[in-house]
């Protein structure tokens, strides 16, 4: 008989967890925050002050331009903490966590592992475990080139479940405390525990699988996860697997993912913005052809230069704002190939940014409550449509799993 691990694609894996080190230091923000703000990772160095830390085994995309120096490096990290016994195994088991944030917020998570089997980066998908955005292909190679090399694998993905009643993370039953501790940056506090009994966990995540749930799609639509944050490392993750499979390795760690689970229906996960920042662009032609697109009534975006704050309403070419946008951005960018956009967390971090210059937009927020429905009725969304949270609220790195032999 098929066990309900197998079945749904999971393992309480073996986790590793750093011993008798200054925890506050150990645990970084995801590498993907703060990415046009350099001087936010310097002060983390600066804190860290070549303590160990999750700092030295992860790449932060703010580097990226400097991956061929850092990439050495992390793998040299990755091997010093395991030789030195600064990472210890805990043995096989999930992990119970409760986040305090700076915003008032209490979230709740399950750490566990799942097979990458059961995933699909690719739009329109069926999988058990589905993408809501659209995957940037050239953001995978420099992630693979880490993750390729890497002993270790770090999380900072996010998955989601719709569950209504809490009826997994809200019923767990709290075993040893592993950690407890405030995090750097102001960013709130955290605290980790072993779960009692990962069977009833199973149980549970079994029940949100039933037809009742399939939320009107067409054919086998069965979905248990969403991935909320982290999609581009779990799609490197994928990529690295599918790799390995080409060369006829099986049985292998690295087929599994690390990662934590959020309930999207929990109290302290909101669904912010993720506005846009565009750099290099000639602002009088750029406006000029952004209002080819506008129209009397449609989606109105707000957005701000050095001198000016405004709004537009363009003629809708997505079922949301942020797709519409998208749409001229990704074919402004094709025409000037000079012209790059970022993607920025905080309306304050937007303003700052365009008034050096550069053209920024405001994008209104998304209803988590709708995310699963859509995500299986229309497939992906369009990529960077939301955030889990204010940049600071992001996952942080604690846990570390092996994924070599």
């Amino acid at each position: 008989m098929q066990s309900l691990y197998s079945k749904l694609g999971i393992i309480a894996p073996n986790i590793l967890l750093p011993k008798n080190i200054d925890l506050r230091k150990w645990a970084v923000v995801a590498c993907d925050q703060y990415t046009s703000q350099k001087d936010y990772w310097k002060k983390v160095e600066e804190f860290v002050a070549g303590d160990p830390s999750t700092l030295n085994l992860i790449l932060p995309e703010a580097f990226l331009d400097e991956s061929e120096q850092r990439v050495p490096l992390i793998q040299q990290s990755m091997n010093e903490y395991l030789e030195k016994g600064i990472l210890h195994d805990i043995g096989r088991c999930m992990i119970y966590l409760e986040r305090k944030t700076r915003h008032n917020h209490f979230r709740k998570g399950l750490v566990l592992a799942v097979d990458l089997e059961r995933y699909d980066y690719h739009d329109n998908s069926k999988s058990f475990i589905r993408t809501t955005e659209g995957t940037v292909l050239d953001r995978i190679p420099p992630r693979l080139e880490v993750r390729e090399s890497a002993m270790l694998e770090l999380p900072h993905i996010m998955l989601l479940i719709d569950d209504t009643k809490d009826t997994v993370i809200g019923r767990i039953e709290k075993g040893e405390k592993l950690y407890d501790f405030d995090l750097m940056m102001d960013a709130g506090h955290i605290t980790g525990y072993k779960v009692k009994d990962t069977e009833k966990i199973m149980k549970a995540l079994e029940s949100l699988i039933k037809p009742e749930t399939f939320y009107g799609g067409k054919g086998n639509e069965k979905i248990l996860f969403a991935v909320g944050d982290g999609n581009h490392s779990l799609a490197t993750a994928k990529v690295h697997w599918e790799n390995m499979g080409k060369k006829g390795i099986t049985g292998h760690p690295a087929r599994y993912a690390l990662v934590e689970v959020v309930n999207v229906h929990d109290d302290g996960l909101n669904f912010e913005p993720i506005h846009r920042v565009v750099f290099n662009a000639d602002e009088e032609e750029f406006f000029s052809e952004l209002e080819k697109c506008s129209a009397e009534s449609g989606h109105a975006i707000d957005f701000i230069t050095k001198d000016r704050k405004g709004r537009i309403t363009l003629n809708p070419r997505s079922n949301i704002p942020v797709g519409t946008l998208q749409v001229f951005l990704d074919e402004f960018c094709k025409k000037h190939p000079s012209v790059t956009i970022d993607y920025i967390h905080g309306d304050e971090v937007v303003e700052r940014i365009a008034k050096e210059g550069n053209i920024g937009f405001i994008l209104p927020p998304m209803d988590k409550n709708e995310l699963f429905r859509t995500v299986v009725k229309d497939g992906s969304l369009p990529r960077k449509t939301f955030s889990m949270g204010h940049a600071d609220e992001k996952r942080f790195y604690v846990e570390a799993r092996r994924i070599t032999l």
